[in-house]
């Protein structure tokens, strides 16, 4: 700044990968007046034109889809929440491609559903998960939406086939009967069941967040929504925010509704049916 004191309008560009550091957190906070500081991403993919193409292969084979990568080929600034229950060091330490995944024995969709519709709204938590032969968890997708009850049961219903899930587990401690209601409205003959949550969100993720510390659940591929929520939710805090993955400063104000899916879904297939976390209500199970 001392280098810009002269002149009526001195201007300066910097070119970084972008870290996390304090100067760059500061002038992407200064980016939201435009005539301050404006910021332009650029990604590995944009200059492929110019670069090897046996570099190109390497480094996506290699990064793609882990936290380096997103910084380094996306140009994202990423940050960890320090009193999150996950680490991205640890997501990307776990994840697996799906060619590395043994068979499945079992796979589910869960829905946290939102209370309402409407351009406020928390979003609806979708995940589709599966349990391996090998005992572990497998987090296959993420398919949350903000959209109306009708949207979101289609989605949930179109996971529900095209991974061919054994079940969908709804959570109705806001929907209630609606949520198997909005289901069954999509797909009558859709395996279903109903779980109601007796304890709090910090109670009932940290055993699953005890499971990847164990190295027992694995992502298949990236779920950098998914990941970014797990890393920035804070169940201590008294002010939780969230954060988009453009760079913005954190702002953790919505209910954690993808992790609460996920901890659902992984409730079901490996805790025992969710004795320990929540009360289990049988809805009308039909294939």
């Amino acid at each position: 700044m001392f280098g810009l004191r002269l002149g009526a309008d001195p201007r300066c560009v910097v070119a970084t990968t972008p870290r996390p550091v304090p100067a760059i957190t500061n002038l992407l906070k200064r980016s939201q007046n435009p005539n301050d500081v404006r910021v332009v991403r650029g990604s590995t993919f944009d200059n492929r034109a110019n670069l090897a193409k046996a570099f190109v292969d390497q480094i996506v084979q290699r990064y793609e889809g882990t936290r380096l990568g997103r910084q380094e080929l996306f140009a994202e600034v990423l940050t960890d929440n320090p009193g999150a229950l996950w680490k991205r060091e640890q997501l990307d330490r776990l994840r697996v491609l799906r060619k590395e995944a043994p068979a499945f024995r079992r796979i589910v969709v869960a829905v946290d559903p939102a209370v309402s519709a409407n351009a406020t709204s928390a979003e609806t938590g979708i995940v589709v998960a599966a349990l391996g032969e090998d005992g572990h968890g497998y987090v296959i997708d993420d398919v949350s939406l903000a959209d109306s009850p009708a949207q979101w049961a289609k989605a949930a219903a179109n996971a529900y086939h095209t991974y061919r899930a054994d079940r969908i587990i709804g959570e109705v401690n806001n929907g209630g009967d609606l949520v198997e209601s909005n289901i069954r409205t999509v797909d009558r003959d859709v395996s279903y069941r109903a779980v109601r949550a007796s304890r709090g969100k910090y109670t009932r993720a940290e055993p699953i967040a005890a499971l990847y510390e164990q190295g027992r659940v694995h992502h298949i591929g990236s779920l950098p929504k998914l990941e970014d929520q797990m890393c920035q939710w804070d169940p201590t805090s008294s002010a939780p925010r969230k954060q988009s993955s453009t760079g913005d400063e954190p702002d953790f104000s919505r209910s954690p509704d993808r992790i609460d899916a996920l901890v659902w879904a992984l409730t079901e297939l490996m805790l025992h049916g969710g004795d320990d976390d929540g009360e289990m209500l049988v809805g009308r199970a039909r294939r």
